[in-house]
């Protein structure tokens, strides 16, 4: 291995980019981090074996914590996510199998050449620096020592060259690319009308009778979860800071202590309207002039500052009238502060002219740098002081109340409520997953509510409220729900069901109308929907409301004035008529080739290396060389649910 590393006559063969390319971009992850050999684990661990050699759910579980590290994985994709894990790993066993059934190796100037590639620090010119640096540098990139990484090097150039193998002789012919060419520069214009279930579910009525029925089809849906009956005491940190008391003294003491804290600066209470020149030519640029200058004469003649920013202003700020608050020194562009901290209260600037573009400043409110007076600022400072003396006594009374429900075990939530002055709540039936009401957000208390057992009391916990005791009164196990319990589940099941069906049939009414008649505004109207016209699009373009106009690809296939049928867009449907084709432009052709070539032959190049691992899993699997531990398959999805 080493010798070829040392031969600088053959370090300058041509080195393939990645690891892995195509359908291996996931394995390419997987190859280069560390952990991937394990000692082989008891058989009950084990969740799939490839001729003999075992993959283990603690394998599969250090991949994801592995992946986690580059960015974390949504709690929905877990499983996904496991599953993608777990099918790489077998491949990666696979891909060895057959690798020895062809006597596929890879030689040692390969792997010193990709070696050289990934740690390129590992030589000093042309020369090694040693196995001990060389060990430490891959430590450093990759977390794993030497001959593991070197196994990964080699686990890479075999999956390389059977993707080599399986890819070389794909080709795209010319017509074909032309034929692609013209698939995705062909464009409509469409007349489109779309039909959202949510819309219609005001239509929908169920009496008693229909949810009834509704419940029987469908009982299996509504099993009633686990719940928990609680009681909880809360030390109210609100009631509690109306109740502290603070002395003209504490307030006075307070003020002088932080007379900096209520000093003010020079600060303008200003609105402005804004016309923005960012980008304009020059002659652009003084026809916004213009513009600023017509509405500053209508701003001093007296007209509504607020009604002129409205109707004028490029800002954000026009829906305020052009209000922009309190502005101090430094705060905004030196041009609109000189004008802001030059005119006097009530006052209107001139057209100002700005990097962002020409503003009109009005004045609103002026102040002059000074300290608030204590009468100014004590309301704030009781409430501060109130606050503060009651975080500190609720922090107390909560360590009083802790060590009671040490010393008593299970002490009656009552008295507790009475001697500290407690909030007491019965609140109905919690299920898991879900906090109370009323007493503030806290994620300790979900789980407190099913770690306690019934009769059991908790440590004050925490909340942004104050602190909560909780006692489980009792635990109501899962049962199938009566139509009393899951009315209200029923009830919008019900809705979403039929409004689905309403919004079907309504389609298809629409479609079959369109086609009888090139109006579709007017038929739509008749249904109650708006139709509405589409730029021209290829098949890549957006449609407002719709997506992709790749979804109703039909469209792509009907001359000008032919409605197609309604389509389903996995949440609501569309009905369209074709207005406008236009054939691409043939002359684009020589600008394109190259980009459709590549596409279509990556495109190609993944579906014939699926196409190959899929055959590799049948063949291994009638052969009975690759075999999956069911159970442990359900375990490992289980845990990342």
């Amino acid at each position: 291995m080493w010798s070829a590393l040392r031969d600088r006559n053959k370090l300058g063969v041509r080195i393939m980019l990645g690891l892995v390319v195509g359908m291996l971009g996931v394995g390419m992850l997987l190859y280069l981090v560390p952990g991937q050999f394990t000692t082989a684990a008891p058989s009950m661990d084990v969740v799939a074996e490839v001729d003999g050699q075992p993959i283990t759910i603690l394998e599969v579980r250090q991949q994801l914590m592995r992946i986690q590290r580059t960015g974390a994985i949504p709690p929905a994709l877990q499983t996904l996510y496991a599953r993608q894990a777990l099918d790489q790993l077998v491949f990666d066993k696979e891909l060895a199998v057959e690798a020895r059934r062809l006597d596929i190796r890879v030689t040692d100037q390969e792997r010193a050449d990709r070696i050289r590639l990934l740690v390129p620090t590992a030589f000093n010119g042309n020369t090694f620096v040693g196995m001990e640096a060389y060990a430490q540098q891959v430590l450093a990139s990759f977390g794993m020592a030497v001959p593991e990484f070197e196994q990964l090097v080699s686990q890479g150039l075999i999956a390389e060259k059977f993707q080599q193998l399986v890819t070389d002789g794909i080709t795209v012919s010319p017509a074909e690319v032309e034929q692609e060419f013209r698939r995705r520069n062909e464009k409509v214009k469409l007349s489109y009308v779309v039909i959202r279930p949510d819309d219609l579910q005001s239509k929908i009525t169920a009496g008693d009778a229909e949810l009834a029925a509704y419940f029987e089809k469908n009982k299996a849906r509504y099993t009633v979860p686990e719940r928990r009956s609680v009681r909880y005491a809360m030390l109210d940190t609100v009631l509690l800071r109306l109740r502290t008391a603070v002395s003209d003294e504490e307030i006075r003491a307070f003020y002088n202590q932080n007379l900096a804290r209520y000093r003010l600066e020079d600060r303008a209470h200003v609105a402005h309207i804004l016309f923005k020149t960012v980008g304009l030519t020059d002659s652009e640029v003084e026809e916004i002039r213009k513009k600023a200058e017509d509405v500053l004469k209508k701003a001093k003649a007296g007209g509504d500052f607020a009604a002129l920013a409205r109707e004028n202003s490029e800002d954000t700020s026009k829906d305020q009238g052009g209000d922009l608050g309190w502005i101090v020194r430094g705060q905004t562009v030196a041009e609109f502060e000189a004008a802001a901290f030059r005119l006097p209260r009530g006052s209107v600037s001139d057209v100002v002219k700005t990097q962002y573009g020409f503003h009109i400043i009005k004045v609103v409110d002026r102040e002059s740098a000074r300290t608030q007076s204590l009468d100014e600022v004590r309301a704030s400072i009781l409430a501060s002081l109130q606050q503060e003396k009651s975080e500190r006594t609720a922090e107390e009374l909560s360590q009083q109340i802790a060590e009671e429900i040490r010393r008593a075990g299970r002490p009656p939530l009552e008295d507790l409520a009475r001697k500290y002055n407690m909030l007491l709540n019965d609140p109905p039936p919690v299920e898991a997953g879900q906090t109370l009401s009323d007493v503030g957000a806290s994620p300790e208390i979900a789980d407190t509510l099913f770690r306690l057992r019934p009769g059991d009391v908790s440590a004050p916990i925490r909340t942004d409220r104050g602190f909560v005791v909780i006692s489980v009164k009792e635990a109501l196990p899962a049962h199938p729900g009566t139509l009393v319990e899951v009315r209200d589940r029923v009830l919008a099941d019900y809705r979403r069901d039929q409004s689905n069906e309403l919004a079907k049939s309504r389609a298809e009414e629409l479609a079959r109308r369109a086609k009888a008649d090139s109006d579709l505004a007017a038929a739509a109207r008749a249904l109650g929907f708006e139709a509405k016209t589409s730029d021209l699009l290829a098949r890549a373009t957006s449609i407002p409301d719709v997506g992709s106009a790749s979804q109703i690809g039909a469209a792509f296939t009907l001359a000008p004035g032919q409605a197609g049928d309604a389509v389903f867009l996995g949440a609501n449907w569309v009905v369209f008529r074709v207005t406008e084709r236009q054939a691409p432009n043939l002359a684009d052709l020589p600008t394109q080739r190259q980009e459709i070539t590549q596409q279509m032959l990556q495109s190609r190049r993944e579906m014939a290396y699926e196409a190959f691992r899929t055959s590799l899993e049948t063949r291994l699997r009638s052969e009975g060389k690759l075999e999956f531990n069911d159970e442990n398959l359900r375990r490992l999805m289980n845990s990342t649910l």
